[in-house]
């Protein structure tokens, strides 16, 4: 007799939720939640799951974070779940939308309140005044 098994990470989107102002660079974007664990199959049928994590990924700069694990489970279960900044750890820092291989991105600054943004917004997030390019 013989068997088919395996080792092997998997990763798991499980949404996005948002916008929120993103803790790392100040921009409004969302967060990709997803999850980790490494699972054994047999005969490519996942048997036993174990060491999960979760993580949340920024939209606007690529900032990484793990995610409480109540609140990841949560989300998994898909109750409602509220993700503020101390449920997060940062983990790695985004590269605040600027890819190297592309233009530097345009800075928009508000007149009003100096709140400055990648982003192209009309008005203001902060103050609601109209936006001005740097």
């Amino acid at each position: 007799m013989f068997f088919i098994c395996g080792i092997n990470q998997e990763q798991k989107d499980l949404g996005s939720f948002g916008p929120y102002i993103c803790g790392a660079c100040g921009s409004y974007g969302r967060y990709q939640v997803y999850i980790t664990y490494m699972c054994l199959s047999l005969f490519f049928i996942p048997i036993f799951k174990w060491s999960k994590k979760y993580y949340v990924q920024t939209t606007c700069c690529q900032s990484l974070y793990e995610l409480d694990p109540e609140i990841g489970k949560r989300i998994q279960r898909g109750e409602p779940a509220d993700i503020r900044p101390e449920d997060m750890t940062l983990i790695q820092r985004g590269t605040n939308g600027y890819r190297g291989w592309q233009n530097p991105p345009c800075r928009h600054v508000c007149p009003a309140c100096g709140y400055e943004t990648e982003e192209d917004f009309a008005y203001c997030p902060k103050c609601g005044t109209r936006m001005e390019d740097r």
